[in-house]
């Protein structure tokens, strides 16, 4: 397996592939149906939904960017984030990731929220939202949410997210 992947922004022909990494990587079709919800949400940003591709061009991983917000502050959720099984730990999901975070950065977009596993998201600089007065208005385990600051000139606001509405938080 390579160990270096191509990542770009998703295109319309990528759709399905999508789905498919999706489903596969999560085993069920809640992840799969959120990033189609997503995709007729007005939190959804055309060119940060990035996909990582093998060698031959077909996509194994996917990295996704919505408009949330944190209080009144325009923010990032990542998420879903998802690699097809046979090529996770490979690296595919973490340079979708990088992709997705340097296509927001350059859009001059500041920080970026993700609900995730405490053990992977740290790569990317992201740390606990908690000590920033991050929260959510459901319960979650505190590492769980995590938060990044895009620009360092710029320090994370403190507040509640709200995340884009197929998201039901």
């Amino acid at each position: 397996m390579p160990q270096s992947w191509t990542t770009r922004a998703e295109t319309e022909a990528d759709v399905p592939a999508v789905r498919t990494v999706n489903l596969a990587a999560f085993g069920r079709p809640e992840e799969a149906d959120l990033v189609e919800a997503l995709r007729a949400d007005p939190g959804w940003i055309d060119g940060l939904s990035v996909v990582a591709t093998g060698e031959d061009g077909t996509v194994v991983g996917h990295a996704l960017l919505t408009r949330c917000h944190i209080d009144s502050v325009p923010a990032l959720c990542l998420g879903p984030v998802a690699v097809l099984p046979d090529r996770q730990r490979t690296g595919a999901g973490a340079a979708a990731v990088r992709a997705a975070l340097r296509a927001a950065t350059s859009r001059g977009e500041r920080f970026v929220v993700v609900l995730g596993h405490p053990e992977y998201y740290p790569r990317f600089g992201f740390s606990r939202a908690s000590p920033h007065g991050i929260r959510l208005t459901v319960d979650v385990p505190d590492e769980a949410l995590m938060a990044l600051a895009l620009d360092p000139a710029h320090p994370l606001p403190s507040g509640t997210v709200r995340y884009a509405a197929p998201f039901g938080i």
